[in-house]
C-alpha cells in the first residue's frame, strides 16, 4: 500500500518547483527573450508587462526555493487571475479559445500552493516547521 504521509510533501514539493520554474519562463521571456520572444509583443516592454515579469521573477523565484512561499504563491495567484481578466476574457468567452488555460491553471496551482503550503524541500521548513 502506497504511504500517502510519506510521499504528499514530496509531491507538492515537486508541483511548487516545476511550477514556479514554468511560471519564471515567462518572465525570462518578457525580459532576456529567452527561450523565445513572446510572440507578438512589442518592445519596449509596456510598463503593466514590466509590472508582471517583475512579479514573475519574485514570486517565481520564493516559491521555487520554498521561501514565504504562501505568500509569493497567493500573489502569484492574483497576478494570473488578473492576467486571465484582463489578457484572455476579453478575447472570447472559452478558455481553450483565448488561450487562457494557462493562466488559470497557474492561478489555481498558486491559489493551492499558497493554502497547503511548500511541501517538503523548502526553506520555508527550516525557517519556521509549522509553516510546511
Amino acid at each position: 500500500m502506497l504511504n500517502t504521509t510519506i510521499w504528499a510533501p514530496r509531491v507538492l514539493a515537486i508541483l511548487r518547483i516545476v511550477t514556479a520554474l514554468l511560471f519564471l519562463e515567462h518572465a525570462t521571456m518578457k525580459f532576456l527573450q529567452f527561450p523565445a520572444p513572446i510572440p507578438g509583443m512589442n518592445y519596449p516592454l509596456p510598463a503593466i508587462v514590466l509590472v508582471a515579469g517583475a512579479i514573475e521573477v519574485i514570486t517565481g523565484t520564493l516559491i521555487a526555493i520554498g521561501f514565504y512561499t504562501r505568500v509569493a504563491a497567493f500573489i502569484a495567484s492574483g497576478e494570473m487571475a488578473a492576467a486571465y481578466f484582463m489578457g484572455h476574457a476579453p478575447q472570447g468567452f472559452w478558455p481553450a479559445l483565448n488561450m487562457g488555460e494557462p493562466a488559470i491553471f497557474f492561478c489555481f496551482i498558486f491559489l493551492y500552493l499558497a493554502v497547503a503550503g511548500a511541501g517538503a524541500w523548502a526553506l520555508d521548513n527550516a525557517r519556521r516547521p509549522s509553516l510546511a
